[in-house]
């Protein structure tokens, strides 16, 4: 089996390269009011006062987006936004493995520059 193969038989077992994991412990009622409802309003109001950084408190800190519309994929050309998803997931695993930021793999269905820009924004 080639590379080809083997590639196809393991994207489609993984069904993606990322996932979500939790950082802080969710177990009981108290981590869930800490975390979420009604602990998560102190960050909240902090950020919107400025007594507290987005980036102290959030993913921010640690997150980039990679953004494609698909146009000039790998040496592929343009194969547009879902078929670049492969891809760009690739590109997160290795902003993970080799920096330990958190990368989102976003392909918009778009190839309008004031679309793409407007969305980043």
């Amino acid at each position: 089996m080639d590379i080809y193969e083997r590639s196809i038989e393991a994207h489609k077992k993984a069904r993606g390269k990322l996932e979500i994991k939790l950082k802080v412990r969710l177990e009981t009622k108290d981590d869930i009011n800490l975390f979420y409802t009604p602990g998560v309003a102190e960050p909240c109001r902090q950020i919107f006062n400025g007594s507290c950084s987005v980036f102290d408190c959030t993913i921010k800190s640690n997150t980039v987006a990679v953004v494609s519309d698909g146009s000039a994929v790998l040496g592929l050309g343009n194969i547009g936004a879902e078929a670049a998803l492969p891809v760009m997931e690739g590109k997160a695993i290795l902003f993970k493995q080799f920096a330990n930021i958190d990368a989102f793999p976003i392909c918009l269905d778009t190839q309008k520059t004031e679309e793409i820009i407007n969305t980043v924004t």
